[in-house]
C-alpha cells in the first residue's frame, strides 16, 4: 500500500467511543479555565513578593501551559487515564478554592447573589467558542498520529467519537452568535439581507475551493465517506449559514428550536421510510455524478441546519437582558436542565430509532451535538461563576475572559489583561486560527511521517504546531489587528 492509502486506512472504519467519555472530556477545559484564574488570583495576592517577568511572554506561556497543553495531553498520552486526570484535577482545584476562601472572605454568598455584572460579551460563550476551535485544531492534526486514540477519531457510519462531536459543536458555536441570535436588526428588504449573507460567506467558499484544489493536487489522504469526493467542511459551514439566514427571514427566530426539531425529525422520517439511508451508506456508486460523489456532504446539510438553528435558540436565550448574578445562575441552571432533557431524548431515540451517525447527520446526531454542547457551555458558565466569586472575594480583577462586578473600577486593568489573553486572541481571529491550523496540518503531514512517530515525538510536534497557531493570533491581538476576510 502507498503512504496515502495507509493514512486513509488509518482514519477509516472506526466506531468511536462511549458518550460518557466524551462527556467526561468536556469537564477538562472548564477545569483548566478555573486553574488559570486561580493562578492569577494567587499571583495577585503575592504580587509584592512574586513579580511577573516579561509579562507579554509570561501571559502567553501561562495560557498555553494551562489552557492548551492539558488538552493536547488528554487526547494523546493521558487518554487512557482521562477519568483519573479529571478527578485528580477537580480535587486539587477544590483544595485551592478552599484555601483562597479561608484567607479572604471579603464577600458573603448572599451579597454576591445580589451583585450585578458588566460585560461586552458573555464570557463563557466566548470561551466555549474558542475551546471548540482549539480542540478542533488539535484533533485535525493529532488524528494522523498513532498516539491519538482511534476511538476519538470520526466514526465511519455509526458511533460517537470526540471529533464527531467537534463537527456538531463547531456548527452550533457559529449559530450561537449569528446576527439572528444577537437580534441584530437588518435594514432594507429581506432580499437585500439574503444577498448580504451570500456575500458574507465568500471566504468560506474560497477556503473550501482552495482546500479542494490543494488536496487533489498534493495527493493528500482523504476520508471519502466523511463528506464526499469534492465536498469539505468549509462548504458545509457556508451553505448552512446562508440556508439558515434565508429560513429565519420568513420564520420567527424565537421558534428556532421548534423548526430545528421539525427539520431533523422530518429528515429522520425520510431516512427511515425511503431509500435515502441505503443510498447514503452505499459506497460503490461514487462515479455516477456529482450528487453520488458528494452525497454525505449534501444530505448532511439538513442535520447541520437543524443544529445551527438550535444554536440560534440558545444564543437568543443567553443574550436576553440580565445583569444580576442570581439571574445568570438561574440561566445556567436552565441550561443544565435542558442538557438532561436532551440526553433523555437522545437515549430514547437511540433505543427506538437508530444510533448516532455523523455521516448521516441523523436526528440522534443532532440531539447529541446539542446536548453535549449545552453540557460544555453549562460547565464554562459554572466555572465563570466560581471565578467571579473568588475574584470579588480576593479583590483581584486581573483574570481575563471572565465577568467583573458592576461596582469594580478596573476598566484599564481589564483592557490590559484582555490584550494579553490567549482566549481573546483566538476569539478575535477565529477564522484565521482555523485556517492556519488547516494549513499547518497539511504542511506537517507533508514533512513528517505521522504513522511512524513514537508517542513523545508526536506530542512534541503537536505542541509546536499549537504554539505556532497560538503565537500568530497572540501577536495579532497585541497589535490590535483583527483579520477580516469580508
Amino acid at each position: 500500500m502507498s503512504q496515502k492509502e495507509l493514512k486513509e486506512a488509518f482514519i477509516s472504519n472506526l466506531n468511536g467511543t462511549g458518550m460518557e467519555e466524551v462527556a467526561v472530556g468536556s469537564f477538562l477545559s472548564p477545569l483548566c479555565v478555573i486553574n488559570r484564574g486561580l493562578v492569577l488570583i494567587l499571583h495577585h495576592q503575592a504580587r509584592g513578593h512574586l513579580p511577573l517577568p516579561l509579562p507579554l511572554v509570561s501571559h502567553l506561556l501561562l495560557d498555553f501551559s494551562v489552557l492548551i497543553l492539558p488538552l493536547i495531553l488528554s487526547c494523546t498520552v493521558l487518554s487512557d487515564v482521562l477519568h483519573q486526570v479529571v478527578l485528580s484535577f477537580t480535587v486539587a482545584l477544590t483544595c485551592v478554592l478552599i484555601y483562597i476562601y479561608r484567607t479572604n472572605r471579603q464577600t458573603s454568598f448572599g451579597t454576591f447573589l445580589q451583585s450585578h455584572v458588566r460585560f461586552k460579551h458573555i464570557p463563557f460563550v466566548t470561551i466555549f467558542r474558542v475551546m471548540v476551535n482549539v480542540k478542533t485544531a488539535i484533533s485535525i492534526l493529532a488524528v494522523d498520529f498513532r498516539v491519538f486514540p482511534r476511538r476519538y477519531a470520526k466514526t465511519e457510519t455509526y458511533g460517537t467519537g470526540v471529533m464527531d462531536f467537534g463537527v456538531g459543536a463547531f456548527v452550533l458555536a457559529n449559530g450561537l452568535v449569528c446576527p439572528e441570535a444577537r437580534r441584530k436588526d437588518f435594514s432594507g428588504s429581506k432580499l437585500s439581507y439574503i444577498l448580504k449573507q451570500l456575500l458574507s460567506v465568500w471566504p468560506l467558499v474560497a477556503l473550501g475551493t482552495a482546500r479542494l484544489v490543494s488536496v487533489k493536487m498534493a495527493g493528500y489522504q482523504e476520508h471519502v465517506t466523511e463528506y464526499g469526493v469534492h465536498w469539505n467542511f468549509f462548504f458545509t459551514l457556508a451553505i448552512v449559514r446562508v440556508v439558515t439566514s434565508m429560513l429565519l427571514v420568513v420564520l420567527p427566530v424565537s421558534k428556532s428550536w421548534l423548526f430545528a426539531l421539525l427539520i431533523s425529525g422530518s429528515y429522520q422520517l425520510a431516512l427511515e421510510t425511503t431509500g435515502l439511508k441505503a443510498f447514503l451508506i452505499h459506497n460503490k456508486d461514487r462515479g455516477k455524478d456529482l450528487l453520488h460523489a458528494n452525497k454525505e456532504g449534501v444530505f448532511s446539510l439538513v442535520g447541520y441546519v437543524a443544529i445551527y438553528m438550535a444554536g440560534v435558540q440558545i444564543g437568543l436565550y443567553l443574550m436576553q437582558p440580565r445583569s444580576q448574578i442570581r439571574e445568570w445562575l438561574k440561566a445556567i441552571f436552565n441550561l443544565c436542565m435542558g442538557t438532561l432533557v436532551l440526553f433523555a431524548a437522545l437515549c430514547t431515540c437511540q433505543t427506538l430509532v437508530e444510533p448516532v451517525s455523523r455521516r448521516l447527520a441523523n436526528l440522534p446526531f443532532c440531539l447529541w451535538s446539542v446536548a453535549q454542547s449545552l453540557l460544555f457551555i453549562s460547565c464554562f458558565g459554572i466555572a465563570d461563576m466560581i471565578l467571579l466569586f473568588y475574584k470579588s472575594s480576593s479583590g483581584c480583577h486581573s483574570v481575563p475572559s471572565s465577568w467583573n462586578l458592576s461596582e469594580s473600577a478596573a476598566d484599564k486593568q481589564t483592557d490590559e489583561t484582555e490584550r494579553t489573553c490567549l482566549v481573546q486572541a483566538v476569539s478575535k481571529n477565529q477564522l484565521l486560527f482555523f485556517l492556519l491550523a488547516n494549513v499547518l496540518t497539511g504542511l506537517t503531514n507533508s514533512v513528517v511521517d505521522t504513522l511512524s512517530c513514537d508517542s513523545l515525538f508526536s506530542v512534541c510536534v503537536l505542541m509546536v504546531y499549537m504554539f505556532l497557531n497560538c503565537f500568530v493570533v497572540y501577536v495579532l491581538n497585541l497589535s490590535g489587528i483583527t483579520v477580516k476576510f469580508w
